[in-house]
Protein backbone atom coordinates (compact mmCIF):
# COMPACT_ATOMS: atom_id res chain seq x y z
CA UNK A 1 0.00 0.00 0.00
CA UNK A 2 0.97 3.88 -1.29
CA UNK A 3 1.62 5.79 1.90
CA UNK A 4 -0.24 8.86 1.46
CA UNK A 5 2.03 11.02 2.26
CA UNK A 6 4.58 9.95 -0.22
CA UNK A 7 1.92 10.31 -2.92
CA UNK A 8 1.20 13.43 -1.94
CA UNK A 9 4.92 14.65 -1.61
CA UNK A 10 5.74 13.52 -5.04
CA UNK A 11 2.00 14.87 -6.58
CA UNK A 12 3.48 18.46 -5.69
CA UNK A 13 6.78 17.79 -6.37
CA UNK A 14 5.85 16.98 -9.73
CA UNK A 15 3.51 19.83 -10.18
CA UNK A 16 6.19 22.79 -8.85
CA UNK A 17 8.71 21.33 -11.46
CA UNK A 18 5.84 21.41 -13.83
CA UNK A 19 4.86 24.70 -13.02
CA UNK A 20 8.50 25.93 -13.27
CA UNK A 21 8.81 24.37 -16.81
CA UNK A 22 5.69 25.73 -18.31
CA UNK A 23 4.86 28.67 -16.33
CA UNK A 24 3.17 30.96 -18.61
CA UNK A 25 5.94 33.86 -19.95
CA UNK A 26 8.30 33.25 -16.98
CA UNK A 27 8.63 29.39 -17.06
CA UNK A 28 11.96 27.29 -18.66
CA UNK A 29 9.76 26.50 -21.60
CA UNK A 30 8.56 29.86 -22.26
CA UNK A 31 12.27 31.24 -21.49
CA UNK A 32 13.95 29.02 -23.84
CA UNK A 33 11.36 29.51 -26.72
CA UNK A 34 12.00 33.42 -26.39
CA UNK A 35 15.55 32.97 -26.82
CA UNK A 36 15.21 30.62 -29.56
CA UNK A 37 12.91 33.35 -31.78
CA UNK A 38 15.35 36.17 -30.60
CA UNK A 39 18.15 33.93 -32.04
CA UNK A 40 16.57 32.94 -35.27
CA UNK A 41 15.21 36.97 -35.73
CA UNK A 42 19.45 37.71 -34.71
CA UNK A 43 20.51 35.30 -37.83
CA UNK A 44 17.57 36.57 -40.36
CA UNK A 45 18.82 40.06 -39.59
CA UNK A 46 22.35 39.50 -39.40
CA UNK A 47 21.69 37.83 -43.22
CA UNK A 48 20.25 41.14 -44.45
CA UNK A 49 22.49 43.15 -43.39
CA UNK A 50 25.46 40.55 -45.12
CA UNK A 51 23.50 40.92 -48.43
CA UNK A 52 23.63 44.55 -47.83
CA UNK A 53 27.37 44.59 -46.85
CA UNK A 54 28.01 42.93 -49.83
CA UNK A 55 26.19 44.87 -52.11
CA UNK A 56 27.31 48.10 -51.45
CA UNK A 57 31.09 46.50 -51.98
CA UNK A 58 30.78 45.53 -55.33
CA UNK A 59 30.49 41.79 -54.52
CA UNK A 60 28.34 39.23 -54.91
CA UNK A 61 26.74 37.48 -51.59
CA UNK A 62 26.50 33.74 -51.42
CA UNK A 63 25.31 30.98 -49.39
CA UNK A 64 28.89 30.47 -48.68
CA UNK A 65 29.46 34.13 -47.67
CA UNK A 66 26.57 34.14 -45.49
CA UNK A 67 27.49 30.57 -43.56
CA UNK A 68 30.87 32.04 -42.79
CA UNK A 69 29.68 35.33 -41.36
CA UNK A 70 27.20 33.70 -39.15
CA UNK A 71 29.07 30.59 -38.56
CA UNK A 72 26.71 28.31 -39.68
CA UNK A 73 26.39 24.96 -42.24
CA UNK A 74 25.15 26.31 -45.79
CA UNK A 75 22.30 23.81 -45.03
CA UNK A 76 21.43 26.62 -42.29
CA UNK A 77 22.04 29.40 -44.44
CA UNK A 78 19.83 28.23 -47.36
CA UNK A 79 16.87 28.00 -44.67
CA UNK A 80 17.63 31.52 -43.88
CA UNK A 81 17.47 32.90 -47.35
CA UNK A 82 14.03 30.83 -47.88
CA UNK A 83 12.97 32.54 -44.78
CA UNK A 84 13.59 36.25 -46.10
CA UNK A 85 12.11 35.12 -49.64
CA UNK A 86 9.08 34.07 -48.35
CA UNK A 87 9.32 37.56 -46.48
CA UNK A 88 9.73 39.43 -49.48
CA UNK A 89 13.00 40.58 -48.04
CA UNK A 90 15.36 39.17 -50.49
CA UNK A 91 14.26 37.65 -54.07
CA UNK A 92 15.99 35.08 -56.36
CA UNK A 93 18.62 36.85 -58.90
CA UNK A 94 20.56 35.47 -62.22
CA UNK A 95 22.17 32.25 -61.60
CA UNK A 96 20.01 31.72 -58.34
CA UNK A 97 21.86 34.15 -56.37
CA UNK A 98 19.56 36.38 -54.08
CA UNK A 99 19.61 39.60 -54.10
CA UNK A 100 17.90 42.08 -51.51
CA UNK A 101 14.30 43.91 -52.36
CA UNK A 102 13.65 47.09 -51.49
CA UNK A 103 12.31 46.68 -48.37
CA UNK A 104 15.01 44.14 -47.22
CA UNK A 105 17.11 47.13 -48.18
CA UNK A 106 15.45 49.94 -45.76
CA UNK A 107 15.11 47.04 -43.87
CA UNK A 108 19.03 46.50 -43.90
CA UNK A 109 19.89 50.23 -43.97
CA UNK A 110 17.63 50.57 -40.47
CA UNK A 111 20.29 47.98 -39.02
CA UNK A 112 23.33 49.50 -40.44
CA UNK A 113 22.48 53.00 -39.07
CA UNK A 114 21.59 51.66 -35.54
CA UNK A 115 25.18 49.96 -35.51
CA UNK A 116 27.17 53.00 -36.47
CA UNK A 117 24.97 55.31 -34.02
CA UNK A 118 26.03 53.21 -31.58
CA UNK A 119 30.00 52.89 -32.44
CA UNK A 120 29.25 56.78 -32.73
CA UNK A 121 27.84 57.00 -29.05
CA UNK A 122 31.01 54.62 -27.62
CA UNK A 123 33.22 56.31 -29.47
CA UNK A 124 32.23 60.27 -28.40
CA UNK A 125 30.86 59.87 -24.54
CA UNK A 126 31.95 56.95 -23.40
CA UNK A 127 35.86 55.25 -22.40
CA UNK A 128 34.83 51.87 -24.12
CA UNK A 129 38.20 50.65 -26.18
CA UNK A 130 38.37 51.08 -30.01
CA UNK A 131 38.55 47.47 -30.35
CA UNK A 132 35.24 46.93 -28.59
CA UNK A 133 33.16 49.59 -30.58
CA UNK A 134 32.24 46.54 -32.99
CA UNK A 135 30.89 44.05 -30.82
CA UNK A 136 28.86 46.22 -28.51
CA UNK A 137 27.24 48.13 -31.53
CA UNK A 138 26.62 44.57 -32.89
CA UNK A 139 24.64 43.89 -30.27
CA UNK A 140 22.72 47.03 -29.73
CA UNK A 141 21.79 47.08 -33.03
CA UNK A 142 18.83 44.15 -32.68
CA UNK A 143 18.09 45.89 -29.53
CA UNK A 144 16.80 49.50 -30.72
CA UNK A 145 13.89 50.45 -31.76
CA UNK A 146 13.11 53.04 -34.82
CA UNK A 147 12.78 55.42 -32.37
CA UNK A 148 15.10 54.70 -29.95
CA UNK A 149 17.86 55.05 -32.18
CA UNK A 150 16.39 58.35 -34.05
CA UNK A 151 16.28 59.78 -30.24
CA UNK A 152 19.83 58.43 -30.25
CA UNK A 153 21.03 60.41 -33.24
CA UNK A 154 18.99 63.82 -32.09
CA UNK A 155 21.24 63.22 -28.95
CA UNK A 156 24.36 63.31 -30.76
CA UNK A 157 23.40 66.37 -33.16
CA UNK A 158 22.72 63.72 -36.46
CA UNK A 159 26.23 62.66 -37.06
CA UNK A 160 27.19 61.82 -40.77
CA UNK A 161 29.95 59.36 -40.07
CA UNK A 162 30.64 56.91 -37.56
CA UNK A 163 33.88 56.73 -35.73
CA UNK A 164 35.88 54.77 -38.48
CA UNK A 165 34.90 56.70 -41.21
CA UNK A 166 31.54 54.68 -42.35
CA UNK A 167 28.86 57.07 -43.32
CA UNK A 168 25.56 56.96 -40.90
CA UNK A 169 22.41 56.54 -43.51
CA UNK A 170 20.12 58.88 -42.44
CA UNK A 171 16.19 58.29 -41.16
CA UNK A 172 15.39 58.35 -44.76
CA UNK A 173 18.15 56.27 -45.80
CA UNK A 174 20.46 58.48 -47.27
CA UNK A 175 24.12 58.32 -47.48
CA UNK A 176 27.16 61.13 -47.87
CA UNK A 177 29.40 59.43 -50.92
CA UNK A 178 32.71 58.40 -49.63
CA UNK A 179 35.72 57.84 -50.89
CA UNK A 180 36.82 54.66 -52.24
CA UNK A 181 40.96 54.50 -52.65
CA UNK A 182 42.33 52.29 -50.54
CA UNK A 183 45.89 52.64 -48.77
CA UNK A 184 47.09 49.96 -50.94
CA UNK A 185 46.64 51.64 -54.16
CA UNK A 186 48.42 54.92 -53.15
CA UNK A 187 51.66 55.85 -55.28
CA UNK A 188 54.90 56.02 -52.91
CA UNK A 189 55.39 59.87 -52.35
CA UNK A 190 52.24 60.90 -51.66
CA UNK A 191 50.95 61.97 -48.32
CA UNK A 192 47.53 60.83 -47.33
CA UNK A 193 44.74 61.54 -44.62
CA UNK A 194 42.82 58.36 -43.53
CA UNK A 195 39.13 58.36 -44.04
CA UNK A 196 38.16 55.28 -43.31
CA UNK A 197 39.52 51.83 -41.31
CA UNK A 198 37.61 48.82 -41.34
CA UNK A 199 37.17 47.36 -37.95
CA UNK A 200 36.32 43.59 -39.41
CA UNK A 201 38.35 41.44 -39.11
CA UNK A 202 39.05 43.01 -35.36
CA UNK A 203 42.46 41.28 -35.74
CA UNK A 204 43.64 43.62 -38.73
CA UNK A 205 41.80 46.84 -36.88
CA UNK A 206 43.93 46.13 -33.76
CA UNK A 207 46.95 45.32 -35.53
CA UNK A 208 46.45 49.05 -37.79
CA UNK A 209 45.68 50.82 -34.28
CA UNK A 210 48.88 49.32 -32.79
CA UNK A 211 51.17 51.41 -35.65
CA UNK A 212 49.45 54.38 -35.02
CA UNK A 213 46.66 54.75 -37.63
CA UNK A 214 43.81 56.83 -36.94
CA UNK A 215 40.77 58.19 -38.37
CA UNK A 216 41.93 61.70 -39.45
CA UNK A 217 45.74 60.75 -39.06
CA UNK A 218 48.09 61.48 -41.76
CA UNK A 219 50.81 59.32 -43.29
CA UNK A 220 53.04 59.15 -46.30
CA UNK A 221 53.92 55.98 -48.56
CA UNK A 222 57.57 55.63 -48.86
CA UNK A 223 57.47 52.22 -51.02
CA UNK A 224 54.67 50.11 -52.39
CA UNK A 225 55.06 46.49 -53.78
CA UNK A 226 52.61 43.94 -54.14
CA UNK A 227 52.87 42.44 -51.12
CA UNK A 228 53.25 45.44 -48.48
CA UNK A 229 53.48 48.93 -48.23
CA UNK A 230 56.03 50.75 -46.49
CA UNK A 231 54.78 53.90 -44.98
CA UNK A 232 55.68 56.79 -42.49
CA UNK A 233 53.28 57.81 -38.86
CA UNK A 234 54.33 60.12 -36.84
CA UNK A 235 57.94 59.84 -37.61
CA UNK A 236 57.92 56.16 -37.25
CA UNK A 237 58.23 53.71 -40.29
CA UNK A 238 55.58 50.94 -40.84
CA UNK A 239 55.03 47.56 -43.01
CA UNK A 240 51.79 47.04 -43.58
CA UNK A 241 51.12 44.07 -45.82
CA UNK A 242 48.30 44.87 -48.80
CA UNK A 243 45.45 42.47 -47.20
CA UNK A 244 45.72 44.74 -44.15
CA UNK A 245 46.49 48.05 -46.76
CA UNK A 246 42.75 47.53 -48.13
CA UNK A 247 41.13 47.97 -45.20
CA UNK A 248 42.19 51.64 -44.83
CA UNK A 249 40.64 53.83 -47.01
CA UNK A 250 42.51 57.67 -47.65
CA UNK A 251 42.01 60.91 -48.71
CA UNK A 252 45.23 61.71 -51.11
CA UNK A 253 46.60 64.84 -49.82
CA UNK A 254 48.14 68.33 -52.42
CA UNK A 255 50.81 66.71 -54.24
CA UNK A 256 53.97 67.74 -52.76
CA UNK A 257 53.01 67.57 -49.22
CA UNK A 258 54.84 66.09 -46.83
CA UNK A 259 53.88 64.62 -43.30
CA UNK A 260 57.81 65.05 -41.64
CA UNK A 261 58.37 63.79 -38.64
CA UNK A 262 56.66 62.90 -35.71
CA UNK A 263 55.26 65.41 -33.90
CA UNK A 264 57.02 66.73 -30.31
CA UNK A 265 54.21 66.37 -27.56
CA UNK A 266 53.80 67.32 -23.92
CA UNK A 267 55.32 63.69 -22.83
CA UNK A 268 58.58 65.03 -24.58
CA UNK A 269 58.97 67.77 -22.08
CA UNK A 270 61.10 67.93 -19.19
CA UNK A 271 60.50 68.80 -15.89
CA UNK A 272 60.52 72.98 -16.38
CA UNK A 273 60.17 73.17 -19.81
CA UNK A 274 56.62 74.83 -20.83
CA UNK A 275 54.95 73.98 -24.56
CA UNK A 276 52.28 75.75 -26.26
CA UNK A 277 49.22 73.39 -27.94
CA UNK A 278 49.06 73.02 -31.43
CA UNK A 279 46.23 70.47 -31.77
CA UNK A 280 45.14 66.94 -29.94
CA UNK A 281 45.98 63.55 -31.47
CA UNK A 282 42.99 62.17 -33.27
CA UNK A 283 43.87 59.15 -31.98
CA UNK A 284 42.20 60.42 -28.47
CA UNK A 285 38.50 60.64 -28.57
CA UNK A 286 35.29 60.09 -26.23
CA UNK A 287 35.66 60.83 -22.81
CA UNK A 288 39.72 61.51 -22.77
CA UNK A 289 39.40 64.56 -25.77
CA UNK A 290 36.06 65.74 -23.72
CA UNK A 291 38.11 65.70 -20.27
CA UNK A 292 41.60 67.68 -21.80
CA UNK A 293 39.02 69.99 -23.97
CA UNK A 294 37.30 70.43 -20.11
CA UNK A 295 40.41 71.06 -18.91
CA UNK A 296 41.49 73.74 -21.14
CA UNK A 297 43.87 71.87 -23.75
CA UNK A 298 42.97 74.11 -26.62
CA UNK A 299 45.25 75.51 -29.45
CA UNK A 300 47.29 77.88 -27.86
CA UNK A 301 47.05 76.70 -23.91
CA UNK A 302 50.54 77.04 -22.79
CA UNK A 303 51.26 73.80 -19.89
CA UNK A 304 54.77 73.74 -18.01
CA UNK A 305 55.86 70.16 -16.78
CA UNK A 306 55.68 70.93 -12.99
CA UNK A 307 56.19 67.66 -10.62
CA UNK A 308 56.58 64.21 -11.25
CA UNK A 309 55.62 60.87 -9.28
CA UNK A 310 58.27 58.35 -8.13
CA UNK A 311 57.94 56.40 -11.03
CA UNK A 312 57.92 59.25 -13.51
CA UNK A 313 54.10 58.48 -14.71
CA UNK A 314 51.73 60.26 -13.97
CA UNK A 315 53.17 63.78 -14.53
CA UNK A 316 51.87 66.95 -13.02
CA UNK A 317 51.51 70.50 -15.59
CA UNK A 318 50.56 73.36 -14.87
CA UNK A 319 47.74 74.26 -16.39
CA UNK A 320 45.37 77.58 -16.84
CA UNK A 321 47.03 78.31 -13.28
CA UNK A 322 45.88 74.62 -12.26
CA UNK A 323 48.35 71.16 -11.30
CA UNK A 324 46.56 68.50 -13.16
CA UNK A 325 48.49 64.77 -13.77
CA UNK A 326 48.33 63.13 -16.58
CA UNK A 327 49.83 60.00 -17.63
CA UNK A 328 52.44 59.90 -20.22
CA UNK A 329 50.40 58.21 -22.64
CA UNK A 330 47.86 60.71 -22.24
CA UNK A 331 50.23 63.81 -22.34
CA UNK A 332 51.45 62.14 -25.85
CA UNK A 333 47.89 63.03 -27.77
CA UNK A 334 48.67 66.49 -26.98
CA UNK A 335 51.12 67.96 -29.81
CA UNK A 336 53.22 70.93 -29.12
CA UNK A 337 55.88 73.21 -29.75
CA UNK A 338 58.27 74.25 -27.30
CA UNK A 339 58.23 77.76 -25.60
CA UNK A 340 61.43 79.30 -24.97
CA UNK A 341 61.97 80.41 -21.09
CA UNK A 342 62.70 84.31 -20.82
CA UNK A 343 65.74 84.20 -17.41
CA UNK A 344 66.09 87.86 -16.40
CA UNK A 345 69.86 88.65 -16.00
CA UNK A 346 70.32 91.65 -13.45
CA UNK A 347 72.79 94.14 -14.53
Amino acid sequence: MVDPLFALAVFAGSMTVLVILFWPRRGIYARLSRILRLTERVQLEDALKHFYMWEQAGRVPTLESLAGRLTISTHDAAKLVTRLTESDFVKPGEEGVSTLTEEGREFSLRLVRTHRLWERYLADRTGVPAVEWHDEAERMEHSLSTEQTDALSARLGHPLWDPHGDPIPTASGELPEVEQLSLAGVPPGRAVEVVHLEDEPREIFNGLLNRGLVLGGRLEVLERDNRQVRVLVDGSEWRINVVEAQNVTVRVLPEGERIGRRPETLADLDLGETGRVIDISPACQGSQRRRLLDLGVVKGTEIRADMESAARDPVAYLIRGALIALRRSQAAWIHIERVESLVEVAD
